[in-house]
């Protein structure tokens, strides 16, 4: 796990090639179909030598929750050990990550009709004040959650309307089920950030070069999607739909994309700082994929 541009996938082709292992891919934006260009998607060649798990699973207009990814995870990680190899979870989504190791509250599913209702409200409102509105009922959730969450304040309402009781009661209540495997976190971080970043500044650039423009274009015209919907909310996405919307120009377009990416590299670093379990590497170290490699066969041979 790390940061965007850090070097995850390239590493963990090259495990693939050499140990007994499967990627199950930890990655909020590349559940989606056709979302190739903005999410960084390996490419046909690399899937062809090392397939990712829980790659291209649903559409841009669905939604995908930490809750589903560790049901998905679970089953995978089960079929591939009953297959005699070990699974290798990648990814920079670090929320999936804490929901894998330490479990989920017993929260009731999505229901459709009350997001429907919360998507109307908000519409009329906007998020702030439904953001308010969350904090007269639930002021726990809605003290760590931002007026601009629209994702997780319309499930904290949902839960609120389903349940009549606030999220936070419901999750201090539960007792999240624990991981029944033995885990090696490895987690990738720069030991200089301005080379990271100017890794990131290659790749959105990379991006543009490649049609991201089109890309976005593509899926407004093929699906019924909007500006607050997950999939648009990915970072790069979110900002070609505005340079789309006419709200900037290109070079404000790059330059949203990039402070955005930057922004998201940050809470991925402050994250994995955060786990204190984690074998941290150098991912501009010359000899990280020889360093990570051998990591990884002792704890396998442990």
């Amino acid at each position: 796990m790390g940061p965007t541009a850090s070097g995850k996938t390239g590493i963990a082709v090259e495990l693939v090639q050499r140990l007994p292992l499967e990627i199950i891919s930890v990655d909020s934006a590349l559940v989606y179909r056709h979302m190739n260009i903005g999410t960084a998607k390996p490419d046909a060649a690399t899937l062809a030598i090392a397939p990712h798990h829980l790659i291209d699973i649903i559409e841009p207009t669905e939604r995908y929750s930490a809750a589903q990814f560790r049901h998905d995870a679970l089953r995978l990680m089960a079929s591939i050990t009953a297959r005699g190899k070990i699974p290798l979870l990648v990814g920079g989504t670090m929320l999936y990550f804490k929901a894998l190791r330490e479990g989920l509250s017993d929260l009731p599913q999505a229901d459709a009709e009350v997001r429907a209702e919360l998507d109307a409200r908000a519409a009329e409102i906007g998020w702030p004040a439904m953001h308010a509105e969350l904090a007269r009922v639930d002021p726990e959730t809605a003290a760590r959650l931002q007026p601009t969450d629209p994702q997780r304040i319309q499930r904290a309402l949902e839960v609120y309307e389903l349940t009549g009781e606030p999220m936070s009661l419901l999750m201090a209540r539960e007792a999240p089920e624990p991981l029944l495997y033995r885990t090696l976190p490895i987690g990738l971080m720069p030991s200089d950030r301005a080379v990271l970043h100017q890794r990131i500044a290659d790749r959105f650039d990379a991006m543009l070069a490649q049609g991201l423009i089109a890309e976005v274009k593509w899926l407004r015209e093929h699906y019924a999607l909007n500006a607050l919907m997950p999939a648009m909310r990915c970072v790069g996405y979110r900002q070609t739909w505005q340079y789309l919307e006419g709200e900037f120009d290109y070079d404000a377009l790059r330059d949203k994309g990039l402070a955005a990416t930057r922004q998201l590299a940050k809470r991925q670093m402050t994250w994995l700082r955060g786990m204190g379990d984690a074998v941290v590497m150098d991912c501009l170290d010359t000899r990280l994929t020889e360093r990570v490699g051998e990591a990884v066969k002792g704890f396998l041979n442990s």
